[in-house]
Formats: C-alpha cells, structure tokens, sequence
C-alpha cells in the first residue's frame, strides 16, 4: 500500500456514513489503517441503522454511533462517544448532508430549516465540538458542493447551505492553524450516489453537455480527493475549497 494513504492507528469520524460518499471514505480509511466510526441519523423506517450497521460490519473495527447532527447536544454526545472510546480524533469529515429541492416559491421555511440544519449547522456542531479533542496535526475535510458556487435551480436551501459550508472552512482554518489542524472542504458536482441520482434525468444530461471531462463523478473521486487533504503529503494545505466536478465549474 503506498505511504501517502497509510492511516495506520488513525481515529476517523465520518457523519452522514451509512451509504454514498459517506460509506466510501470509511471503507477507504479502514483499508488505510485508520480505525473509523460510522455515523447516522435515526429514520422512521431503520433503513439507516441498516445501512451503517452493514458499512460497520465490512470495518476492520466496529464502532457505529447515532446522531442527528443538527442537534447540537446530541453532536456534543457524539464527540464524547469518541472520546470515551479513543481518548481523541485524528480525522472529523463531516459529510452528513440532505436535499429537499424546491423552487423559491414553492420552499416552505420547514424546506429551508431541514437543509441548512443538517448541511450547515450540522457541519457547525460537529466541527466546534471536535476541537476540544482533535490531537494537534489533525484534519478536518467538510463536504460542499458545486452548488454552493453555481447556484442550481431549485436549491435556494442547498446552494446556501454548502456556500455557508465553504466560508465555515476558511474560518475554522484560520482559527485552528495554531494547532496545526488543517480545514478543508471538497466540493463535489454530479456524483454516482443515491443523492445525485435523485436529479431528474433530463437535468443530469444538461449538466453533462456542461462537463468537459464528459462523465458523472464517482464516490472514487470524492475519496481519493478526501484521502489526499487527510494525508500528511497535504499538511501545507488548508482553507481550501477542492472541486471535484470534471470541470463543471472551473472558478
């Protein structure tokens, strides 16, 4: 395995890993060495727990927490879960994230507050209660979106979200340099994913026409993105927004 994806002994938290995105950076981590927790968020119907208790089986360690991570009490008792568990953390990605798209004139404030509670305000919780237990050298990674530089129709609640997302993480750089703990955030465009393939078919053939590298985007890309900004080969890089959108958008 080479060096620069060697996690060996690393504690990962990853939210939002119970499938997509989420699922295939904990997978990735734990074939590196790192000892990962699986997060969700508990649904009426288990399909949740179901998922993460499968992602936590195939893990070389088992460790599944729940949380809804808008909650910043029960964010705060995840962060203790960690702690009571490794005494620290490495590596907080906060992935967690959700869609309710919606024309402005059709998005009712419950549309709004469900996406930027989760997408925004989660990464907020998750990330402020980490501090107090990220070992100095550590690393955060926050998922963003092509949205939150482009604007998609329908996605006021998103596109804000993930642009709140992206000036979070230049702030948390700043603010966590003195422990040499890098903040970085990958901005994703269409990807393979239960999420993206929810777009409307038709919108997914305009976005393509608009992608020069001619292709939807992998959960691959995300991670080798991810694996990359968590590495000690990435320690001078921080406060930055990565795309990874085939050139979607080239801003």
């Amino acid at each position: 395995m080479a060096d620069w994806i060697d996690f060996t002994g690393k504690v990962v938290l990853v939210t939002g890993s119970s499938r997509g995105i989420g699922a295939g950076l904990v997978k990735a981590l734990d074939k590196a060495g790192a000892r990962c927790v699986v997060n969700y968020v508990a649904d009426a119907g288990g399909r949740n727990l179901a998922d993460a208790t499968a992602v936590a089986a195939a893990l070389t360690e088992q460790h599944l927490v729940e949380c809804d991570v808008a909650n910043y009490e029960q964010a705060g008792r995840m962060i203790a879960h960690v702690e009571q568990m490794f005494g620290a953390l490495d590596i907080l990605i906060n992935n967690a994230g959700v869609l309710r798209d919606r024309s402005l004139k059709k998005m009712t404030p419950a549309d709004w507050q469900a996406v930027i509670g989760v997408n925004l305000t989660g990464t907020f919780n998750c990330l402020q209660q980490a501090t107090r237990i990220l070992r100095p050298g550590g690393r955060v990674v926050n998922l963003a979106s092509v949205s939150g530089s482009l604007g998609f129709f329908g996605q006021a609640n998103y596109a804000a979200s993930k642009a709140g997302v992206m000036a979070l993480t230049k702030v948390a750089a700043r603010e966590l340099a003195k422990s040499q703990i890098t903040v970085n955030a990958i901005a994703p465009g269409v990807i393979d994913t239960e999420m993206g393939r929810a777009i409307p078919e038709e919108a997914t053939k305009k976005f393509l026409e608009q992608v020069p590298l001619g292709r939807i985007g992998s959960v691959e890309d995300v991670v080798d993105a991810a694996l990359f900004l968590c590495s000690s080969h990435a320690q001078y890089i921080t406060g930055q927004i990565i795309h990874v959108n085939g050139g979607l958008y080239l801003g």
